[in-house]
């Protein structure tokens, strides 16, 4: 072992025995040890939270949405079959399904909500979407042309005060113009299925029937609103879009997720860069902490570095010696940070409760947070980049009082011992 390790080793263990103003000094290196800990934790935290959130958001909102649609420029499309078809003929589009999207007021027992209706085809919307897997009650087979059937979101429902079985009223917005006056179109449905998709904008929002009566509802024909696709990277879809763009004609609007739901995940990346930013400081500002602690070591430890240099130490030598103390204090923090971290990250279904019954209060409300749970999914990316800053940021930190333990002048520190 060379002796600059051998010393800076001694160094930092002698504080388990220490007395006096080296007690302060031990003081001062736990708080910079708990801080680097509390810091590093709080980041691999964070960071898991938001990155669970991102890929939950994309993953419920791709459930029920899809990777990308083609819509018509007025607003409905009548060849529907050939633009599904030009679609499919993409190596990327996994799936097509046609779609009537409508706004619409659904009545019942004296309770009313606003709802999107979307039009479907049962056998074909699993193609595109995940809705046979967030049915809680009956299946989408149970919405047949011309029985009127229709399936809620479980919020709608509950609002609603709706079961299965029950008949609601929906109210299309385009009235029927008579003599008279202006007549709202309204047609009972029979409550067949409810989902829960786990988002709260389409529990509470959307309501689903099938394509044809959606056509007779609002006096659409054989038109649709669009066809939506499943492609097979979800992350491929703006090139997909790009490439199909091309085999359209200028009536006929492609979107993708991305652009359509843009909003919700520019928020989420912004919060998580602004979020780093913020946690990256405490880790600062722990870690700049062990530059008071070096410094008093430094002072403690004047006479026995003038005795090192009038031995043969070198400048370098020394400033070593301080750093790997220093380190040693960053590496002890980080290690607990990164355990604690872990731990805290992985176990949020349990903390988040528990939190919860202490406090009395509601940390996740999925009215505010649009999913029913907090998410987490650890990143070994971002980990090795926590560790790797902060342990930086630790060398950093020891770099000026190593500097200045290695300029003592052996003559002027053993003058008066």
């Amino acid at each position: 072992m060379r002796y600059e390790t051998l010393i800076g080793l001694r160094y930092t263990r002698s504080r388990k025995r220490a007395q006096g103003r080296n007690q302060f000094i031990s003081f001062i290196s736990l708080v910079s040890m708990l801080g680097i800990a509390l810091g590093v934790a709080a980041l691999i935290v964070v960071l898991s939270v938001m990155n669970g959130f991102q890929e939950e958001l994309r993953t419920r909102i791709l459930g029920v949405a899809s990777h990308a649609q083609v819509t018509g420029a007025a607003g409905d499309m009548e060849a529907w079959q050939q633009a599904a078809q030009t679609a499919a003929e993409h190596p990327n589009v996994q799936g097509t399904a046609p779609f009537v999207q409508a706004q619409g007021m659904l009545s019942f027992d004296q309770n009313v909500r606003g709802v999107m209706v979307r039009g479907i085809l049962p056998a074909e919307e699993d193609r595109v979407a995940d809705f046979s897997k967030t049915m809680r009650v009956g299946t989408l087979d149970g919405l047949q042309a011309g029985g009127f059937g229709i399936v809620l979101g479980v919020d709608l429902a509950r609002a609603l005060g709706a079961r299965t079985g029950d008949k609601v009223t929906l109210i299309a917005p385009q009235g029927l113009v008579t003599p008279a006056a202006v007549l709202p179109r309204l047609k009972q449905f029979t409550v067949v299925g409810i989902f829960e998709a786990g988002m709260y904008e389409f529990d509470a929002g959307l309501a689903l029937i099938h394509l044809n009566d959606a056509q007779v509802l609002y006096r659409m024909g054989d038109r649709v609103s669009g066809v939506r696709l499943k492609l097979d990277d979800l992350f491929a879809a703006p090139r997909v879009i790009r490439e199909l763009a091309n085999r359209y004609d200028t009536r006929t609007v492609l979107s993708d997720w991305t652009s359509s739901h843009a909003n919700f995940f520019r928020a989420v990346a912004l919060e998580k860069k602004m979020m780093s930013i913020i946690l990256f400081l405490i880790v600062a500002v722990a870690a700049f902490n062990i530059v008071s602690t070096l410094v008093m070591a430094v002072q403690e430890k004047t006479a026995d570095i003038a005795i090192l240099r009038t031995l043969g130490a070198s400048p370098g030598s020394i400033m070593s010696i301080f750093i790997l103390q220093g380190a040693i204090i960053g590496i002890v923090g980080l290690i607990a940070g990164v355990i604690g971290g872990i731990a805290l990250a992985t176990n949020l279904d349990v903390v988040i409760p528990a939190l919860e019954g202490v406090l009395g209060t509601t940390l996740w409300n999925k009215e505010i947070y649009y999913v029913t749970e907090m998410p987490s999914k650890i990143l070994p990316a971002d980990v090795i980049t926590i560790t790797s800053v902060s342990f930086v940021l630790t060398l950093i930190a020891t770099l000026y009082p190593s500097w200045r333990g290695s300029r003592v002048n052996p003559a002027e520190a053993l003058r008066y011992e």
